[in-house]
């Protein structure tokens, strides 16, 4: 922190349920579950608001998810489902793959 005295705090309105998430590839969005509203949450840390909430399949995992660059989509998300087999990709690239991002691109079974 560059000031200790001077922290701030923002409240963001999201979902209920946020539980655990992780960054995008650029470290400027963190992704986090809803995982009891079926939702992931998409917060801009440098603009410090909701970009999206996404509907997902029931329960999505709240872990760190994974990142990497699909050959069709451009960057994604990665997150399982608790209590099924689905993995659900979401679209991270807001510039330069707009048409896919902050939603699901593909669910994987």
């Amino acid at each position: 922190y560059e000031d200790i005295d001077n922290l701030s705090v923002t409240t963001i309105p999201a979902a209920p349920f946020l539980h655990d998430g992780g960054w995008d590839a650029t470290h400027r969005y963190f992704l986090t579950a809803a995982n009891q509203s079926d939702k992931v949450a998409v917060i801009d840390s440098k603009e410090r608001k909701l970009s999206a909430l996404i509907d997902v399949d029931k329960i999505p995992h709240p872990g760190r998810g994974a990142n990497f660059v699909h050959p069709k989509y451009g960057p994604v998300w990665a997150t399982s489902a608790l209590g099924n087999e689905k993995i659900t990709l979401i679209g991270t690239d807001p510039d330069g793959h707009k048409d896919n991002a902050w939603k699901v691109v593909e669910t994987l079974k």
